[in-house]
This record gives C-alpha cells, sequence and structure tokens, in this order.
C-alpha cells in the first residue's frame, strides 16, 4: 500500500463539547501508516445538539471550525473536507496549495498517531465552547470570526508563533 504525501486522520476526542464516537462518520477501513507533519485530524465535535467538525493540520495547527454538519455532508468525506480546507486557507489570503495539493479521493481514517495535536485540539474545542456560549448559541455565532480567532491563538507546540504565520500567513 501506498501512503499519500497528506492524510485526513479521523479522530474521536474526550473533552467538553464532544461525545468521543464516530457513529455519523462514513465506515471505512482504519489504514495504519505513520503520521506526518503534514497530515490533517478531525474531530467530531456536539454542541448544542447539533454535530461540528473541528479540523486541524499536524504541523501548523491551522485549524478550521465547521459547525451543523449533517451526515450526507460527511459523505464521501473527502468531499467535505478537501474543500473546507480549501476555503479556509483562501480566506486568510493564503495559497490553496499551502499545504501542498490535498486530493479528495485520498482521505483515510486512522486512528490518532499525535498526541500533542490532540491535545491542541481539546484545547481548540474549549474555545469554540466558549465563544458559542458568549454569543448564545450556534445560531448567533460569527463562524468566521471564529476561525480567525482560533488560527491566532498560541498553542504551545508552536512557541509563540500563531497557526496562521506557521502555515505561511498573517497575525
Amino acid at each position: 500500500m501506498t501512503v499519500p504525501d497528506h492524510r485526513i486522520w479521523i479522530i474521536a476526542a474526550t473533552g467538553r463539547g464532544t461525545e468521543g464516537n464516530l457513529c455519523s462518520l462514513p465506515k471505512r477501513l482504519l489504514v495504519d501508516a505513520p503520521h506526518s507533519d503534514q497530515d490533517w485530524y478531525a474531530n467530531l465535535l456536539w454542541f448544542s445538539g447539533r454535530k461540528c467538525v473541528l479540523l486541524t493540520h499536524a504541523g501548523t495547527l491551522f485549524a478550521v471550525f465547521v459547525p451543523d454538519v449533517g451526515v450526507t455532508d460527511l459523505r464521501p468525506l473527502g468531499g467535505f473536507v478537501v474543500p473546507t480546507i480549501e476555503a479556509a486557507v483562501r480566506s486568510e489570503g493564503l495559497s490553496v496549495d499551502i499545504f501542498g495539493s490535498l486530493d479528495p479521493d485520498g482521505v483515510d481514517v486512522a486512528k490518532t498517531a499525535n498526541r500533542s495535536v490532540l491535545g491542541c485540539m481539546n484545547d481548540l474545542a474549549l474555545h469554540c465552547e466558549y465563544a458559542i456560549e458568549d454569543t448564545g448559541g450556534l445560531d448567533l455565532l460569527d463562524v468566521d470570526q471564529l476561525n480567525r480567532g482560533l488560527r491566532r491563538t498560541i498553542l504551545r507546540p508552536l512557541g509563540g508563533t500563531y497557526p496562521v504565520e506557521a502555515a505561511g500567513g498573517q497575525r
């Protein structure tokens, strides 16, 4: 089996706002391959009884929060994940290929390979939860503002660098 340069790892984290299960995700075989800083992680979160997805790039911790995700949105998984990442990258004024060429057909599902990324995603999920509570719920949330904030949150593995800077953008 050849290992793609970029893998989307689907993980189930535990923590506030998460259910820790992947019942809504497509049933696929888990691949077993070494992780890379070019991998993307996805976490299914539940806020206000609604499914949301948090995507995070392993090397830069560049994050994308997507509220109100339905089961049909996730099928095919690559058809959801890749355009979502590309739209987020464009929203920051970055080149869509900043993370390399992402192939919707090359999305694999695997177990968590990097506990540091998982920990950062749990922190980012808390930021999402607090933002949702502060605005009065998902319906009132400014998702673009939240995503901009997530990408400008200092996370320990990056030292004093913001995720958007690590990805090549501006604060």
